[in-house]
């Protein structure tokens, strides 16, 4: 018996075979035993099928995973999404390099956008787009894998349409150089359009600009368009300053009464309330 397929317990119990007189036979394992017409009269034909049960639940046990638990879903594009935990744990998801239609909640490391850092600087420089919104977009459209290819037809490092390629003059969308040229003009023409609201040109570049105005110029009720958006909202946005709120106490008709500032008074005794 080989461990190369994985076999159930049910299939392993109904269909081991046992050589008996030359002739291969089914151990029927009904109701804990061999049909009548079947039955095994001695006791090496049976310590010899117990053998044969052993080793296939030896099989199952080798293929089981020894690791934690690997969950799989589909989502809104029918992309596979693998991940180390449940279908509730986020909606962060990232294209698995080399692998078509398959994405995972890790992303994709830091080092694999190194290369294309001076391109994505100078192209997000002159058509005055931040770098890091460029950026994010590069992750999120295709973990900074140049051939990259959705089930829709968009192609390399920004995902780039054949409409969109068509209108940027891209002769091949897998050059890196290429295909940031053009996918920055294209996020830049959103700018332009939607009066540089990051959000809807965001929108548009996911779901295409007519889904955005079909909507009244706000984020179409697309789960996919959405969590794309808020997506690279979070990787792009600005970290919060929290200022210290200091505690005073003054005395007001003859009672104390507390007061909050985010700025330290100049005299009398203070308290940090809050970071």
């Amino acid at each position: 018996m080989s461990c190369g397929k994985l076999l159930t317990l049910k299939e392993i119990l109904n269909w081991t075979r046992v050589r008996h007189g030359g002739a291969d036979r089914r151990l029927r394992l009904d109701e804990g035993r061999p049909a009548s017409s079947e039955r095994r009269t001695g006791p090496r034909d049976r310590r010899k099928g117990l053998r044969y049960l052993a080793l296939g639940v030896l099989c199952v046990g080798v293929a089981a995973p020894a690791s934690a638990q690997i969950y799989s879903w589909r989502d809104a594009n029918d992309n596979l999404v693998v991940s180390n935990r449940p279908q509730g744990g986020g909606p962060m998801s990232y294209v698995v390099p080399r692998v078509e239609s398959v994405i995972a909640t890790s992303p994709a490391a830091a080092e694999r956008g190194r290369p294309y850092d001076d391109l994505i600087a100078e192209h997000a420089r002159r058509h005055g787009v931040r770098t890091d919104l460029v950026r994010a977009v590069v992750q999120v459209e295709s973990g900074f894998n140049p051939n990259a290819r959705s089930p829709k037809g968009a192609m390399g490092l920004m995902q780039l349409m054949p409409s969109t390629m068509q209108q940027f003059a891209v002769r091949n969308p897998y050059n890196p150089v290429e295909n940031i040229r053009a996918g920055v003009a294209y996020l830049r023409q959103l700018l332009d359009r939607y009066q540089d609201n990051e959000t809807l040109a965001l929108a548009a570049y996911n779901a295409g600009p007519g889904a955005v105005d079909r909507h009244g110029q706000n984020v179409p009720p697309y789960r996919e368009t959405q969590n794309y958006v808020s997506r690279i909202n979070r990787m792009t946005a600005p970290p919060i300053r929290v200022n210290r709120i200091y505690k005073t106490t003054q005395v007001v008709d003859g009672r104390s009464v507390p007061l909050y500032s985010d700025h330290k008074p100049a005299t009398g005794g203070t308290v940090v309330v809050s970071h």
